[in-house]
């Protein structure tokens, strides 16, 4: 495939776990159309994501809302230029949906595709908010199991400053939050908790606040409110000031890290994305200290905070653009496309090649 030299046209889908999503991107008009079907109501009365259903639910969903979108977008799938996919990390059963469709598309349609890292659509979806930063920036990552910080230069050119050794943030949310018998997914559960209660009743730990580098392990507090709760807490009082403090601790610690690798990096940009930021505390907290020291803070927009589709068609079409303006083919053609797909359940982010490097095998 030749470099693109007019607008680029992208289908981005989204199935990594339980959210439903698929969008259209246009390289010079943005994005055109967004449609997400959460599967949360459905995997609540379990605690947390049956696999199974999850995928099951992707197949029923994924057909009508591709069409949702083309009629938002007013376009047909014949004006569509590429088909991009979350290709991982993810649920295996939930990553075949949206590839085995991404691919099938691209073949019938003789388009190409891509696979693309979820991790990285997170990373770069700020960059379609009405308010985006410029490279570099220093990015904290914090999806549901995963907490890094990264230094990011440009699209595909990232440096791992720290990252998650046990528990990540969303998974010490999800974990206390069960532990407190409160409602998946447990970030909101624990935030909408928290605004009743105080900080400072119990003195839960910060873990590794001052060990010195940028790495965060959250298993230690999960550890420490599951003793707390089992010598009893007295009222629904004490279960609010508990929930408020998990919240306070684990936005200490993202916000501390966050600081000190922008002071690091010598940059004056922070960027945050992945669920977790949506978090309205760690957003207050991150603006409060970004302000008494000079930086920058860019936050998405709420709905881009999600596992969605736009994300997906957006980092595809960077990726494509990058390969094309580097004169090289897109990373897999629709003449290929017949012979199979790759997903990649557990896939490093440190991996992810720069723009015109082959991947790395599977």
């Amino acid at each position: 495939m030749g470099g693109y030299t007019r607008p680029m046209l992208t289908l981005g889908i989204e199935t990594s776990c339980d959210e439903t999503g698929v969008a259209l991107y246009d390289s010079q008009r943005g994005l055109l159309g967004q449609a997400l079907h959460s599967q949360v109501a459905m995997h609540e009365r379990y605690g947390g994501v049956v696999p199974e259903l999850a995928s099951r639910d992707h197949i029923r969903r994924i057909v009508p809302l591709t069409r949702q979108v083309l009629q938002e977008a007013d376009c047909t799938l014949a004006q569509v230029d590429a088909i991009a996919y979350t290709e991982g990390p993810g649920l295996a059963g939930a990553l075949l949906v949206g590839a085995a469709v991404g691919t099938a598309l691209g073949y019938a349609l003789g388009k190409p595709t891509i696979g693309v890292h979820h991790l990285e659509g997170h990373l770069l979806s700020p960059l379609l908010s009405a308010d985006p930063p410029a490279f570099p920036f220093v990015a904290l990552l914090v999806s549901g199991g995963h907490t890094q910080l990264l230094k990011v230069e440009a699209v595909g050119v990232y440096t791992l400053l720290g990252e998650s050794v046990d528990d990540a943030a969303g998974e010490a949310f999800d974990k206390s939050a069960k532990l407190l018998g409160l409602g998946y997914p447990g970030g909101p559960a624990i935030a909408r908790l928290a605004e009743q209660g105080h900080s400072g009743r119990f003195g839960l730990p910060r873990p590794k606040l001052h060990s010195g580098d940028l790495d965060f392990s959250f298993s230690g507090l999960k550890t420490a409110v599951a003793t707390r709760i089992a010598r009893g807490l007295p009222d629904d009082q004490a279960r609010a000031d508990l929930a408020c403090e998990v919240q306070t601790a684990i936005v200490e610690v993202l916000v501390a890290k966050s600081m000190a690798a922008v002071q690091a990096c010598g940059l004056r940009t922070l960027v945050i994305a992945g669920g977790v930021s949506a978090n309205r505390h760690l957003r207050a907290q991150l603006d409060a200290h970004a302000l008494r020291q000079g930086i920058r803070v860019h936050c998405p927009e709420p709905a881009l905070c999600t596992d969605n589709g736009a994300m997906i068609a957006f980092a595809g079409a960077l990726r494509l653009q990058a390969e094309a303006a580097l004169a090289q083919p897109a990373p897999i053609t629709a003449p290929r496309a017949v012979t199979g797909f790759d997903i990649r359940p557990r896939w490093p982010l440190s991996s992810l090649p720069r723009p015109g490097e082959n991947r790395a095998s599977n």
